[in-house]
């Protein structure tokens, strides 16, 4: 078992960086690659970036490539996103996810564990 807390949104402006951060318990999480997406109202969740365990390989889709950046702490049990140049667009509930699948980091039904979400309200 895997369990996962975020922690950092909030309200910010245009322009503003941010960083998030999950917490992990559990004795598995370093045999894990982690995700970040998100989801707004309506919408489906949403790929943000990732790393795999094995390689630490990050990946982040299109829409925040050069702007967010994943990373992780395993002696700390921590994964991070930090967001810069953040648009409203950007604005949803962003999950940090836990996953086996080594290799379909951007797939959300692959992830076995998921934090609760936390809000970012990016304001222009």
């Amino acid at each position: 078992q895997v369990q996962l807390v975020e922690s950092g949104g909030g309200w910010v402006q245009a322009g503003d960086s941010r960083g998030l951060s999950c917490a992990a318990s559990g004795r598995t999480f370093t045999s894990h690659s982690v995700g970040w997406f998100r989801q707004s109202p309506g919408t489906e969740r949403e790929f943000v970036a990732g790393m795999r365990w094995s390689s630490n390989a990050t990946y982040s889709s299109d829409s925040v490539k050069g702007r967010f950046t994943v990373s992780r702490d395993n002696a700390k049990s921590m994964v991070y996103l930090q967001m810069n140049s953040l648009k409203p667009e950007d604005t949803a509930v962003y999950y940090c996810g836990a996953t086996l699948d080594n290799l379909r980091l951007s797939m959300s039904r692959t992830y076995n564990y998921w934090g609760q979400g936390t809000q970012v309200t990016v304001s222009s």
